[in-house]
């Protein structure tokens, strides 16, 4: 009864590795380059910053997807002149990226902060630039202090990748459900996908850790 929706479920698998990898990525670059100004950047921006965390923590997840995907139409429409929908995928990955960010951007302040201000001040006194601080001497420290944080936000933003059924996108769990409808045989359906998601995990929680250890390693060396 399973095998003829493996086609499917490998297709909703990759979608949800799609979505999840994408939004997770790029709400991660995002953070890496925003954490200097809510730190350190003009006040306006540390306000923005400081505000975007806490309005869209404080939203749920699944109405940030909406308000892209139908917002966004609505602004591409009016801005172009005639209709224009938002693609799904695109709006699917643009607000989960939406709500890592804030997540991740709060990870990373909290290891920033951590870090003690006499390691700067040593990078200064050797002469290195304020980038060139930030670079050698305070980053590595700051991914190593906030992995367990992005770990934990990475496994949140796979879960999450789940909501984006509901604008049409067909990925993993989606499948589950269509496939358990068809056969009267929810469970099966239902187990399959908790399995895959647990081995997706299991996977994820090795790779931090060998992360984890590597770094620790090269610091003490």
């Amino acid at each position: 009864m399973i095998w003829p929706y493996l086609p499917q479920f490998a297709a909703g698998l990759k979608l949800t590795l799609l979505v999840s990898l994408g939004s997770f990525l790029i709400a991660m670059l995002v953070a890496i380059l925003a954490v200097p100004l809510i730190m350190s950047g003009p006040k306006l921006v540390r306000m923005f910053l400081g505000g975007y965390v806490q309005i869209v923590r404080g939203v749920p997840e699944l109405l940030v997807i909406f308000m892209v995907f139908y917002g966004g139409t609505v602004v591409l429409s009016t801005i172009s002149g005639s209709y224009f929908e938002v693609d799904a995928l695109s709006a699917g990955i643009a607000a989960l990226a939406a709500v890592a960010f804030a997540y991740l951007l709060e990870i990373l302040r909290a290891a920033l902060i951590s870090i003690p201000a006499g390691q700067r001040e040593a990078g200064q006194v050797l002469g290195l630039k304020r980038h060139q601080v930030f670079s050698r001497i305070i980053f590595p420290q700051m991914l190593m202090r906030a992995l367990p944080g992005i770990g934990n936000q990475w496994l949140i933003s796979l879960k999450e990748s789940a909501l984006v059924s509901v604008v049409g996108l067909e990925e993993l769990m989606r499948h589950s459900v269509i496939a358990a409808g068809a056969t009267r045989e929810p469970m099966v359906f239902y187990l399959l996908a908790a399995l895959i998601y647990v081995a997706i995990t299991g996977i994820s929680t090795f790779l931090l850790r060998q992360a984890e250890l590597r770094l620790s390693s090269g610091k003490q060396s």
